[in-house]
């Protein structure tokens, strides 16, 4: 065999080698791209933001509710009530939190009103703990 040969078998073992590792390795999950704009009206915005909403881990809701919290419009507040209804106590908490925070304890206590339960239960007394809510 000549150097050729043996550079040529060399190349080849290095191609395959290349080709299975590529084949093998792990492959990144795409996430549906968001629209490049914005609806105009608030309910078709809302309705898209609380689908984002929900596909978000529970740590990332809550980033996003005190984010949202610091908005001072309608939609956000919206997005904050729907919050409210979220499984997860830690983010139902946050909105209930952010809401009372933002002058609208009246929001909150209407849902606690609307949804007893042990859920409810928690969140207000949660709320009495931090002192945000007024009796």
């Amino acid at each position: 065999m000549s150097f050729l040969d043996l550079a040529l078998i060399a190349l080849a073992v290095l191609g395959i080698a290349v080709a299975v590792a590529a084949a093998m390795a792990p492959r990144a999950t795409r996430r549906p791209a968001l629209p490049a704009t914005r609806p105009t009206d608030d309910d078709g915005w809302t309705r898209a933001a609380g689908a984002e909403f929900a596909n978000l881990s529970e740590s990332a809701r809550c980033e996003m509710v005190f984010a949202v919290g610091a908005l001072d419009d309608e939609r956000a507040q919206q997005l904050l009530e729907h919050a409210l209804g979220d499984p997860s106590e830690a983010v139902a908490l946050a909105a209930a939190h952010t809401l009372v925070g933002g002058g609208r304890a009246a929001v909150v206590e209407a849902f606690l009103r609307a949804h007893p339960g042990e859920h409810a239960e928690r969140i207000a007394q949660t709320l009495d703990l931090l002192g945000s809510r007024k009796d």
